[in-house]
């Protein structure tokens, strides 16, 4: 990697120079390497392909917006803008290219800058002077250890389950939910059933209960009733000494019952 590659590219207007160079005066006290023009009034075409290369090479870029560039609805400065707006088109989301500066009281809705840059993080520092916590931001940026998110906020990701887990889990969940869902027909099913033998079947197969074969008949008195003209026949007694004579004594009962 370059040393252009790792370094910060300061674009500004003509009037901004005292505020730029005080941004560049501590990025550099901490090793920071800055391309920082002055020249701005040389022009011609060697200094113009110099600028392009050093905004295609840079590793950030720090638009510088005050009231000078609102003033300005023309400059160079505003070339190196759209070139750095460019650039980013070839660049992957999660890189930080674009960190612009306001050093006064321009507002950031009504900064006259291209659109790309509202996308990310503005920071103030007031007629150029630099605190230790940006230089230490611009640091890390620069690091090449791993990628660095763009400064605008987005949505973390980091706690969110993959989606296989997602899946799986919301597989176990259906099938816990269709095992409850059996168990509890089983149960109505057979409590249905239950139900169903207990009031219905049982007395369709019992039917009526057997009638006994003499429980039709009427029954019969167990004495027959006595008719009030009848005339009670006691048996007739032998009193003769001849036992020979008892069948006679015996038939005239019969006679008489008869």
């Amino acid at each position: 990697m370059s040393e252009l590659s790792k370094a910060v590219f300061l674009s500004y207007a003509s009037q901004d120079a005292e505020a730029a160079r005080r941004i560049c005066d501590a990025l550099r006290a901490a090793g920071i390497e800055v391309w920082f023009d002055q020249s701005e009034l040389r022009g011609g075409d060697a200094w113009d392909r110099q600028i392009r290369r050093q905004i295609h090479e840079c590793a950030l870029l720090v638009p510088i917006v005050s009231r000078s560039t609102q003033a300005r609805p023309e400059g160079y400065f505003r070339l190196e803008w759209k070139l750095a707006v460019e650039r980013t088109h070839l660049m992957s989301d999660r890189m930080a290219f674009l960190v612009p500066v306001v050093v006064d009281d321009t507002r950031d809705v009504e900064a006259d800058v291209p659109d790309a840059f509202r996308g990310v993080q503005w920071t103030r520092l007031p007629g150029g002077e630099t605190p230790p916590a940006f230089v230490s931001r611009i640091s890390q940026l620069l690091s090449p250890s791993e990628p660095h998110a763009p400064s605008q906020a987005k949505p973390s990701t980091a706690a969110a389950p993959s989606p296989r887990l997602q899946t799986g889990a919301a597989a176990v969940s259906q099938r816990l939910k269709l095992s409850a869902v059996l168990i509890a027909g089983v149960v109505i099913i057979g409590g249905g059933y239950l139900a169903l033998d207990k009031f219905v079947l049982s007395k369709r197969t019992a039917g009526p209960a057997p009638v006994s074969a003499t429980a039709s008949l009427p029954a019969e008195p167990a004495h027959k009733p006595v008719n009030e003209q009848s005339v009670a026949v006691l048996p007739f007694v032998n009193e003769s000494s001849d036992k020979e004579q008892e069948y006679f004594a015996d038939g005239l009962t019969e006679t008489m019952i008869g």
